[in-house]
């Protein structure tokens, strides 16, 4: 009897011992349960709107398919820097392919800097609108695109951020280009530079042989160029801008391969082609980015020899050599002929920017009125964005005050009408 008590004693011990273990480890799954909960908790889906899911349906025989609501849209580029991303846009709405009010430009803050997209509003049908927008990247007008999806609110949102972007850079600047901070400067007009190059129909549609376009770098140092030459002689920056822009569009290839001229002798370096009654036909065309010829070349090196400014105040790379040897040109020394053959010209008719525009294409018994009101228009029109984008410093339009206007639904401002827009007294100053 005491033995069976002892026994049923043990084994009471033994399961309360058991009951309370079980409870401990429960509570300790129970309390790190919670913590893992909390600690790796996901959180909700968020509300969408707009369905991710097209409808698909047959129209006459073929497959459409859309968003229930909503808008699609095309992402056709990303960018770091505002000013290469509105430069994108505009040439975006210039497009004829292209509705210029559809056009979006967007800022969103990604780890504290800035990031920029470009958004095309396509008719909503997701087979067309990927054609539409392949249409354009085998054009090489975008790199690539994406289809998304957008709630109508975000699109009004937008919207509102495109006027800001567009009043912002649409806002006159009164001051010259080269009264604006150095640093800023160099680096808006080095990014026109690319701008200019890659957009090229040459560069962009890969015509053989494809001129090699230039790096950041070099699109740097080509900058920082023409900034020393424009303050070296006195030359507006807009009005370089202007002609490297018509000329070739800032790359260095050869032009005018099979214009010739005739001397009374040949010359050293001269590609004579033909000798006719004590007189030689000779290979004139023209080099680098300023498509100046090689009997200009002669020419302007001549102006150097005589002038007396003091070239030490130039850059070294800048400095034409005492001789000159035809076939072989530094490009940073092609800028300096540049911008003394403008100053040349300039002199000659008093300070008339048109008719000295128009004599670098057509020479000075000649000038080029057509190819002076190309000029002005690229001019005009650097003046502004890149003035703009330099005289902010950095800030982003986001963080400027502006009067936000509508965006124009599309541009038709013709060479000539632009340059009349500038006040009569600008017009030589801010070319």
């Amino acid at each position: 009897m005491q033995e069976g008590t002892l026994a049923s004693r043990k084994r009471w011990r033994i399961r309360f011992i058991a009951r309370i273990c079980l409870a401990a480890f429960c509570v300790a799954v129970g309390v790190t349960g919670v913590w893992l909960v909390r600690r790796w908790r996901v959180p909700p889906m968020p509300r969408i709107d707009t369905p991710v899911l097209p409808v698909a349906w047959v129209d006459n025989g073929a497959v459409k398919m859309k968003m229930p609501s909503g808008y699609l849209l095309g992402e056709v580029g990303q960018y770091d820097d505002e000013l290469t991303a509105y430069l994108r846009f505009e040439y975006l709405r210039g497009l004829k392919t292209v509705s210029a009010a559809d056009v979006l430009m967007t800022s969103t803050e990604i780890k504290g800097e800035p990031r920029y997209r470009l958004y095309i509003i396509l008719p909503n049908d997701i087979f067309h609108g990927a054609e539409y927008l392949a249409t354009l990247e085998i054009g090489g007008f975008i790199d690539g695109f994406e289809l998304v999806p957008v709630p109508e609110v975000q699109v009004s949102d937008w919207r509102k951020q495109t006027s800001l972007f567009y009043a912002a850079y649409s806002q006159p600047v009164r001051e010259r280009l080269l009264s604006l901070p150095a640093e800023y400067l160099t680096s808006a007009v080095a990014r026109f530079i690319l701008f200019k190059v890659k957009t090229d129909r040459r560069v962009r549609e890969r015509i053989e042989p494809a001129p090699a376009a230039l790096s950041e770098e070099q699109s740097l140092e080509f900058a920082a160029d023409m900034i020393e030459v424009a303050k070296f002689y006195q030359v507006p920056l807009s009005m370089l801008l202007g002609v490297g822009a018509m000329e070739n569009n800032y790359l260095d290839v050869r032009g005018d391969l099979k214009h010739t001229v005739w001397k009374r002798r040949a010359q050293p370096g001269d590609i004579v082609l033909k000798r006719r009654k004590g007189r030689v036909l000779v290979s004139n065309y023209s080099i680098g980015p300023w498509q100046i010829t090689r009997e200009t070349l002669r020419y302007v090196h001549a102006l150097y020899l005589k002038d007396k400014r003091d070239y030490n105040l130039l850059p070294e790379r800048l400095r034409p050599p005492k001789k000159l040897d035809l076939n072989q040109v530094d490009a940073h020394v092609l800028t300096t002929y540049a911008g003394l053959l403008l100053r040349q010209l300039l002199d000659h008719f008093d300070g008339n920017v048109e008719k000295a525009v128009g004599a670098y294409n057509g020479g000075a018994g000649n000038p080029n009125a057509q190819y002076a009101e190309g000029v002005s228009m690229v001019a005009t029109y650097a003046h502004r964005v890149l003035g703009m984008a330099a005289a902010r410093k950095g800030i982003a339009v986001s963080e400027t005050e502006l009067k936000v206007s509508r965006v124009p639904a599309a541009k038709s401002t013709s060479p000539a009408e632009a340059r009349q827009k500038l006040p009569r007294r600008e017009r030589s100053e801010n070319l």
